[in-house]
């Protein structure tokens, strides 16, 4: 591939390590730790985040009347969620094996720790379990379709993107065939880096 697009990605997951090192300084600072995928917060933090819930009739009653008319909506996208879950699972639970792709660990997409936080009343835990589903699994969703994209049809797109996945850096360039008829099976086996940091 391109060195100058290789050491730009070398960059990215650089500051992507430095961004997750500086998160998890926050929780001396927040007098937190996490022990077996559970957070623990010190007692004294506790009895002050106890202090800042709002409760449930004062959060009802301060809600604007559009918030609360949007609810059955965002609700309603729940059972087309678990079906693509369920779905994406199985796709990636029969194909993968058989392509020789490594699966995604949807406990590394799918986080679901902020309904623990003592200042949160029960309708912004459930909110925050929610949200927290739904983003983890459109991130778990990107990285099977990003890895069947990679062994299926690994060409970059002539017109500009977004935003890339994270197997876009081993992909053709837009009109280089020559390397794809080449290279094509070469590229469906490149998961080395999937399988270090798993």
């Amino acid at each position: 591939m391109h060195e100058k697009i290789d050491q730009i990605i070398v960059r990215i997951k650089e500051l992507e390590r430095e961004l997750r090192q500086e998160l998890q300084e926050k929780q001396g600072a927040f007098l937190y730790r996490v022990e077996r995928n559970k957070v623990r917060f010190e007692a004294e933090v506790k009895e002050r985040h106890r202090k800042l819930i709002v409760k449930l009739h004062r959060y009802l009653f301060d809600a604007s009347l559009f918030n609360i008319l949007t609810v059955p909506f965002i609700w309603g996208c729940l059972f087309p969620a678990l079906f693509m879950d369920l779905t994406i699972s199985l796709f990636q639970m029969i194909c993968f094996p058989v392509y020789g792709i490594p699966k995604v660990k949807r406990g590394q997409y799918i986080v679901i720790d902020r309904h623990a936080l003592p200042y949160l009343n029960l309708i912004e835990k459930i909110n925050c379990v929610y949200c927290g589903y739904f983003n983890g699994l459109i991130s778990y969703i990107r990285e099977i379709a990003a890895r069947t994209e990679q062994y299926w049809c690994p060409i970059r797109h002539a017109r500009r993107i977004s935003s890339m996945h994270s197997r876009y850096r081993y992909f053709f360039d837009y009109g280089d065939g020559e390397n794809y008829r080449q290279k094509l099976a070469e590229v469906r086996r490149a998961f080395e880096d999937v399988c270090k940091e798993e």
